[in-house]
């Protein structure tokens, strides 16, 4: 199971006391997943969400680009064949063709850059349909 988090702190919306936030992604299964479980240190506001098959929440996206810093996912060969990822990321990002052409052609000529665990998703995927890719942290 690939995962990253981060702990961070906001106002309670019940007390205003200090609300300690624990937010992540993770893929299991070969599905992506997403949580955040929180809890107020002055008062007994505590909650535990987790969801998987849509879009990561902003703040928790952000939360671990911010902690962790973006990864590129790039293509090993660019000259491969983008039939299968075309494939792919319709099938785990369940994108219209459209979608899935724009976000192909950007992995081939630039590369895509999101979470870390949002690339090793794709790069999974990937890997399954014998599409060879890199991904690599990049610095802030």
């Amino acid at each position: 199971m690939i995962t990253q988090g981060v702990k961070v702190t906001a106002r309670c919306g019940d007390c205003g006391g200090v609300l300690i936030l624990d937010v992540g992604q993770y893929i299991d299964h070969g599905q992506l997943w997403w949580g955040t479980e929180g809890a107020c240190t002055a008062c007994p506001n505590r909650w535990c969400e987790q969801d998987t098959g849509g879009a990561t929440p902003e703040e928790i996206r952000n939360a671990l680009l911010v902690q962790h810093g973006p990864a590129q996912l790039r293509l090993a060969d660019d000259a491969s064949s983008l039939v299968p990822v075309l494939r792919v990321l319709r099938e785990i990002l369940r994108l219209p063709m459209d979608g899935a052409r724009v976000m192909a052609s950007a992995l081939q000529e630039t590369g895509l850059v999101g979470t870390l665990v949002e690339m090793e998703f794709i790069a999974d995927g990937l890997q399954r349909r014998s599409v060879a890719t890199t991904i690599e942290t990049l610095a802030d």
